[in-house]
């Protein structure tokens, strides 16, 4: 059993959280019982997450998509509404971290990405930042655009989408989980064969032809759903409690 408050300053401070200028909230979003025996953790705090976490008897649920992100509507009514009735009455405290979880070297969403594909000499996407949300890493050995996009179906679990640019051979490749497709200006700027993310937009089609970047997306789930894993076993092996993770597939 740990206590909630310790669970949250680790967190805090393991990630950095205060360092990072973000689009919702990090850290305790709901409150609930003082002490944790165990954790759910998913990417996003869905109904289905919160049902399961019920059903588990989990006092926490962990999640990298939480509530509260600008530019919401201030009331909290609808499926919010629901979503955060079923917390509260179950006494669950929602914990969430975005951007300090796509950040960080060991735990985040693009380290874990690094690793499952093999990627080596991981350096900042952006040079300037201080806290890099996107990277860089290097493939052992090239390979062909169509090599590169069965490695990273196989790899993610994903139907990935490729859009094709003039270069024949991948090594040197940028990455962001999510929704960072406009990046690929980054991976660019920093002479990268491809650039990895999550989603893609209409324009990203003309972006890659232009700027001769291979863009592979690769689902905006099936990139996050790796680093909020990783944070619920770091914190069940630091406080010695109970972590499950809850899957739903989002095919987005």
């Amino acid at each position: 059993m740990a206590l909630l408050k310790d669970i949250i300053l680790w967190c805090d401070q393991t990630l950095k959280s205060h360092e990072f200028k973000d689009y919702a909230p990090n850290g305790l979003q709901i409150e609930g019982k003082s002490e944790v025996k165990k954790i759910l953790c998913a990417v996003t705090a869905s109904q289905d997450a919160i049902d399961a976490a019920i059903e588990k008897k989990a006092d926490l649920l962990l999640v990298h998509h939480g509530y509260f992100w600008k530019g919401e509507p201030y009331p909290i009514t609808g499926m919010r509404g629901k979503r955060i009735k079923s917390l509260i009455r179950n006494d669950i405290s929602l914990v969430g971290y975005h951007l300090p979880l796509d950040s960080h070297p060991t735990l985040g969403n693009n380290a874990m990405i690094a690793q499952i594909l093999g990627l080596d000499n991981i350096e900042a996407l952006d040079p300037h930042e201080r806290n890099p949300i996107g990277n860089i890493g290097y493939l052992k050995n090239p390979l062909s655009p169509e090599t590169f996009k069965q490695l990273l179906t196989t790899k993610l679990g994903f139907d990935t989408i490729h859009l094709d640019a003039a270069k024949t051979q991948i090594q040197k490749v940028g990455f962001c989980t999510g929704g960072a497709q406009d990046y690929i200006a980054k991976a660019a700027a920093m002479d990268c064969d491809a650039y990895i993310s999550g989603e893609v937009s209409e324009r990203t089609f003309y972006e890659a032809k232009e700027l001769n970047v291979h863009y592979y997306a690769c689902g905006h789930h099936a990139t996050e759903r790796y680093g909020v894993q990783e944070l619920a076993k770091a914190i069940a092996e630091q406080f010695n409690i109970e972590s499950e993770y809850f899957e739903l597939n989002n095919p987005i």
